[in-house]
């Protein structure tokens, strides 16, 4: 639910004059208050590097996953077209 009013607030915001009107036009419709919205909203702008802050815990390792599954993919890629190299340079030999 929590992620659903974020997304509610950010999908309207370009329809208030400010953050706060957006999140107090929809504060009473979603059973929570315009502070507690705020506090999710800008909590999600830190985990997603919108906003300077601390992100939290979850999406910090999230993003740590992301780049080692980056540099693992440059791995892969290198350690392949060695492969292949390697494949070429010595076709007559034999692997016991």
């Amino acid at each position: 639910m929590r992620e659903r009013h974020v997304r509610m607030s950010l999908e309207h915001r370009g329809e208030h004059a400010s953050q706060w009107a957006c999140i107090k036009s929809i504060d009473g419709t979603i059973g929570c208050t315009a502070q507690t919205l705020d506090n999710r909203v800008k909590q999600h702008e830190r985990d997603s590097g919108v906003s300077d802050g601390i992100a939290t815990a979850k999406a910090q390792r999230v993003r740590e996953l992301e780049r080692e599954n980056r540099e693992l993919r440059k791995t892969k890629e290198i350690l392949k077209l060695a492969s292949a190299f390697f494949a070429r340079a010595e076709p007559h030999r034999r692997w016991n």
